[in-house]
């Protein structure tokens, strides 16, 4: 249906459903309707700015999203700066963006009938170019000449930037080799033990238009080491130490003063508890509710 609505606005998702008030295509898809209010989801930019860190699949998205603009439709963002990214990339009325934010996936807390072991760095997503595990690996080369008890636990799928990663996994030294560890096999309850008991959680994105991971490992007190990509600098505050984006040096520092200075990580762990306190799933619940009321009312 996506190849069709690229290029015409029927069949309408009433054909499907009957009558309805407002339809919400929740990730860069709205269908067309027949009467309804639209709303889509706007999470990133990606397939925009960097088409060529995109699978064939995401690379649809832009032409959709303009498709639905031109026909009335209005943009959910998770964040204003992405929100902001939609107005300038698309020329839109800023009055049909909204920013409703989610919240923090899960409240975890730090495990207690856990084996004690090494300390790690967690680096937690697809192994995507956006993501840029490179450049992790890079520093942790480094980092583990300073701590022969530190590792790396690289958790998450494996996706179109595997082939990358396993070759600068290669490249590295065999002593540095052993203390990275690779996990896929991550369901909830292995990434909320992954999540609470790391060191510290790393996350050198190329670009974000919100970010997850860095909030998950605040709700559980754990620090975090950030790049200033895209919304993270919005989202985390100043709860997060922050690199630039693929500053394989500046990453080494900080996760070195994150792990060394007690004082330091004292302060990220509070600034950063009270960063993911601010995203609630009762506030995003209640917020979207009267988006979609505001959608429907000015729609009649």
């Amino acid at each position: 249906m996506r190849a069709v609505w690229r290029h015409m606005d029927r069949p309408s998702i009433e054909w499907w459903t009957g009558p309805v008030d407002v339809v919400h295509g929740t990730n860069y898809v709205v269908p067309p309707t027949r009467r309804a209010a639209r709303l889509v989801s706007v999470h990133d930019l990606t397939a925009v700015h960097f088409p060529e860190l995109c699978i064939d699949d995401t690379r649809q998205y832009p032409r959709l999203v303009q498709r639905a603009l031109a026909s009335g439709a209005h943009v959910h963002c998770d964040s204003h700066f992405v929100a902001d990214e939609v107005i300038a990339w698309s020329g839109c009325d800023p009055m049909v963006v909204h920013v409703v934010s989610p919240g923090v996936p899960r409240a975890l807390r730090r495990p207690t009938n856990t084996q004690e072991g090494p300390p790690y760095i967690l680096v937690l997503g697809t192994v995507e170019p956006r993501k840029d595990h490179l450049t992790v690996l890079r520093a942790f080369a480094e980092v583990a000449r300073h701590d022969s008890e530190l590792r790396l636990v690289v958790a998450g799928a494996d996706g179109w930037g595997t082939a990358a990663y396993e070759a600068a996994l290669r490249a590295l030294s065999p002593e540095v080799r052993d203390r990275i560890i690779r996990r896929t096999d991550v369901d909830d309850a292995a990434r909320d033990l992954l999540v609470a008991g790391a060191r510290m959680l790393a996350y050198p994105s190329v670009y974000e238009g919100f970010g997850f991971p860095p909030l998950e490992a605040m709700a559980a007190g754990v620090p975090v080491v950030a790049s200033r990509a895209g919304s993270l600098p919005e989202v985390l505050g100043d709860a997060a130490a922050f690199v630039d984006v693929g500053n394989a040096e500046g990453l080494v520092d900080a996760l070195l003063c994150v792990h060394t200075d007690e004082a330091r990580r004292a302060e990220h762990i509070a600034r950063g508890s009270r960063q993911a306190a601010l995203y609630s799933w009762d506030r995003c619940a209640s917020e979207m509710v009267d988006l979609y009321a505001a959608l429907d009312g000015g729609h009649r």
